[in-house]
C-alpha cells in the first residue's frame, strides 16, 4: 500500500488527509505491513550472493509472509557494518554481480563518521530518496495541523551538500543529504508543497560551508517576510548559522542595502546565482539594522521571530547528540515553537513526529512499517554483576515490531530495500507507547558512545545530564557552554574521564573547579561511584579549550568529506586527531575534588 502521491502542508487539506489516512491505515495493520515489507525485500533480492548462503535453494516465493518472517530470522544472522563491509567494498570497487541487491547500486552514501571516527559506505538507491520525500510529506501534513502555513511561502533552509566523488569502480559517493538535494524528489517536494527554499542549488552545493551559510542568511533576510519556517537537518547547523550572523550582520545589511555581495563570497557560481536574485532594498536593510542593534544589547535573545515575523516555527533534529544545542536555539527563537524533526539514519528512515507541539525532550517517533523491516533487541542494564565482561547492556533475542513492550529499551535492527540484512543500527531506543499498532520511540543514545574505564558504564545520555548539571553554574556568571566532548583516559593510571568544554564569557577558576566537582559527583552509575570511592577511577578532569576549538573539529570533519548538514559533535571520542586538536587548544585544566 503506497501513500497518495500529491501531498502538501500548505493548507490543501485533502492532500494532508490522504497521507495521514494512509499512515493511519498502515499503522493499524503494522504487523501485517511489516511482514509484507520483508516479503517484498526478500522477493526482490532472491538469489543475491549474501542471501544465497543462508537460504540456499529454498523457494521463498512460494512461502506465505508469516512463515518467511520466521524462516528469515532463524537462518540469517544479525550483522554489523563490519560484516557487510567486504560486500559493500566489492560494489564500490566495481563488482556488478548481484551481491546485496538485484537492482544495480550506482550510488553510495557516506555516514558522518562522527560516531566511530571514520566514514562508512552505505548503499543508496532511488528508494532512499523516495522514502525521504515520503517522510517529509507525512511530517509536513502533521505539522500543518498545528501550525498552518501559507501557499507560496519560502523556507529558510540551512542545508549543505558535500562534494561527490567516484569510487574505484565508478560509483558516485557522497553524503545521503547530498544525494537527496541532487535528486528529483527534492524538486518534487518544493513543487508539491509550493514552498521553496530561499537559496538556489549553487548555494546549497557550493562546497564551502562558510560561504554557503553567509548566502543562506543573506537570501533568508532578503525574503524575510515570505519565510514560513526555519530549518536544517540538525540543530547544530542553525546554531552555527546564527553564531556566524552575530559576526557578519553588518556586512549582510550592507549587501541588502546596496544589492551587492560581500567579497568573502569567492565561488563564481555562487556569486552569480545570488547576485541574480538580490536587488537593492535600503528600507529592509534599515529595519534589519535596527533589529540587530537592539538584539545585540539583549545578547540576541528572540532574534529569529524579530527578523522573520511570519515564521511559524524552527524545525530540526533536536534529540540525541543535538539536545545540548536546544538551549541556545531556544535563546535565538524566543517564544517561537521548536519542532523536532523525524528520526532516521544514513541506512534508513525510521519514525515520524506525530505531535509537533511537544517539547523536543518529550518527542516520540512513530515507526513507519513500510520503509524497512524492523527488529528490536531487548536491552537490560547490568544492575548486579559489575565484573561482567559485557560492554554496556545484557541482550535478549530480537523481537518483531509487533512484540515490543512499553517502557523497554531496545537496539534497532534493520532489513532494508538497499541490501542491509538484519543490520544492527547501534541506536538505543525506548518504547513510549503506540500509534495504533506501530510503536512510538524515544531516542536514548548511540550504543557505542560510552564512557568506560573500569566497571563503569556511562552512555551519551548519562554524560549529557552530567554536563547539564555542571554547566548550570555558568549562567550565574553570564557565561554559557558552547560545546563539549569527552574521553576515557586509560593510558594514565588510575584511568579517569576527561571532559572538554568550550565556554563563552569569563568565569573565575574557582567556579570552573566547582563545575568540575559537580560533574564528577553527578554520575550515578553504580560502577563509577564504587570505582571513584576506591580510587580505581581517578578524579574527573575538566579541560577548558580556547574559543573556536569546536569549529576546528568541524573543519577537520568537513575537510575529510562530511557535510555541515550531517555533522554531529562526537560526545565521546578516542579519535587521535580530535584529541590532538583538543589538547593543543586546552588553556585550563581542573581536577575534581569530589570523593576526596
Amino acid at each position: 500500500m503506497e501513500p497518495a502521491q500529491a501531498v502538501t502542508s500548505n493548507g490543501n487539506g485533502s492532500y494532508d488527509y490522504d497521507i495521514i489516512s494512509w499512515f493511519d491505515s498502515v499503522s493499524e495493520n503494522a504487523a501485517m505491513f511489516q511482514r509484507e515489507t520483508l516479503h517484498r525485500i526478500l522477493e526482490q533480492n532472491y538469489g543475491v550472493e549474501y542471501l544465497k548462503k543462508w537460504f540456499e535453494d529454498i523457494k521463498i516465493q512460494e512461502m506465505d509472509a508469516c512463515a518467511l518472517e520466521s524462516l528469515y530470522t532463524s537462518l540469517v544472522p544479525l550483522a554489523s557494518h563490519a560484516d557487510l563491509e567486504p560486500y559493500i567494498q566489492r560494489i564500490a570497487d566495481g563488482d556488478t554481480a548481484p551481491i546485496l541487491t538485484h537492482q544495480p547500486i550506482t550510488t553510495l552514501s557516506l555516514s558522518s563518521g562522527t560516531t566511530e571516527g571514520r566514514q562508512k559506505f552505505v548503499p543508496f538507491t532511488r528508494h532512499s530518496s523516495q522514502t525521504t520525500l515520503q517522510i517529509f510529506m507525512l511530517a509536513a501534513a502533521y505539522r500543518s495541523r498545528v501550525y498552518p502555513i501559507r501557499n507560496g511561502g519560502r523556507i529558510l533552509e540551512f542545508i549543505y551538500s558535500s562534494k561527490q566523488f567516484k569510487t574505484k569502480g565508478g560509483l558516485t559517493a557522497g553524503t545521503a543529504t547530498t544525494h537527496y538535494y541532487a535528486s528529483e524528489e527534492f524538486k518534487i517536494k518544493q513543487e508539491k508543497t509550493k514552498l521553496f527554499t530561499c537559496s538556489p542549488e549553487e548555494v546549497i552545493s557550493g562546497g564551502d560551508y562558510k560561504q554557503s551559510t553567509y548566502c543562506h542568511l543573506l537570501l533568508g533576510l532578503f525574503f524575510s517576510y515570505q519565510v514560513e519556517f526555519i530549518t536544517s537537518t540538525f540543530a547544530y547547523s542553525i546554531v552555527q548559522a546564527f553564531a556566524s550572523f552575530e559576526e557578519h550582520w553588518k556586512e549582510i545589511c550592507n549587501d541588502i542595502k546596496e544589492g551587492t555581495l560581500s567579497s568573502r563570497i569567492t565561488l563564481p557560481r555562487m556569486r552569480k546565482a545570488v547576485l541574480d536574485i538580490i536587488s537593492p532594498n535600503p528600507s529592509l536593510a534599515s529595519q534589519i539594522e535596527e533589529i540587530c542593534e537592539e538584539s545585540q544589547a539583549l545578547d540576541w535573545y528572540s532574534l529569529i521571530p524579530k527578523l522573520w515575523p511570519n515564521a511559524k516555527y524552527v524545525y530540526s533534529i533536536m534529540t540525541g547528540s543535538m539536545q545540548p544545542y536546544s538551549k541556545k536555539l531556544r535563546h535565538y527563537a524566543g517564544t517561537l515553537p521548536l519542532v523536532s524533526a523525524e528520526y532516521g539514519s544514513t541506512e534508513s528512515w525510521i519514525g515520524v513526529n506525530l505531535d509537533p507541539s511537544l517539547h523536543p525532550k518529550d518527542v516520540t517517533f512513530a515507526v513507519i512499517p513500510t520503509f524497512s523491516y524492523f527488529e528490536f533487541i531487548p536491552l537490560y542494564r547490568q544492575e548486579q554483576d559489575w565484573t561482567s565482561g559485557a560492554v554496556d547492556f545484557i541482550e535478549d533475542k530480537p523481537v518483531p515490531l509487533s512484540q515490543v513492550k512499553v517502557g523497554q529499551k531496545y537496539e534497532i535492527v534493520l532489513t532494508t530495500f538497499t541490501g542491509l540484512y538484519r543490520y544492527r543500527l547501534g541506536d538505543v531506543v525506548e518504547v513510549a507507547g503506540f500509534h495504533n499498532g506501530t510503536p512510538k520511540l524515544n531516542f536514548i543514545c548511540r550504543r557505542k558512545l560510552i564512557l568506560t574505564v573500569n566497571i563503569d558504564k556511562n552512555t551519551e545520555k548519562d554524560l549529557q545530564l552530567v554536563v547539564e548539571r555542571g554547566s548550570q553554574l555558568l549562567s550565574k556568571y553570564r557565561a554559557e557552554l558552547v560545546d563539549f566532548t569527552s574521553y576515557a583516559d586509560v593510558v594514565h593510571q588510575p584511568g579517569h574521564y576527561i571532559i572538554y568544554w568550550e565556554i563563552k564569557g569569563d568565569v573565575e577558576e574557582r567556579v570552573l573547579g566547582e563545575c568540575c566537582r559537580e560533574m564528577d559527583a553527578s554520575f550515578v552509575d553504580h560502577g563509577y561511584v564504587v570505582s571513584r570511592r576506591t580510587n580505581s577511577i581517578g578524579p574527573l578532569e575538566l579541560c577548558i579549550v580556547e574559543r573556536g576549538t569546536f569549529k576546528k573539529i568541524l573543519d577537520h570533519f568537513i575537510g575529510n568529506g562530511a557535510a555541515l548538514s550531517q555533522f554531529k559533535t562526537p560526545r565521546c571520542t578516542s579519535n587521535q586527531m580530535l584529541l590532538a586538536i583538543l589538547n593543543v587548544c586546552t588553556i585550563k585544566r581542573f581536577r575534581s575534588t569530589a570523593y576526596s
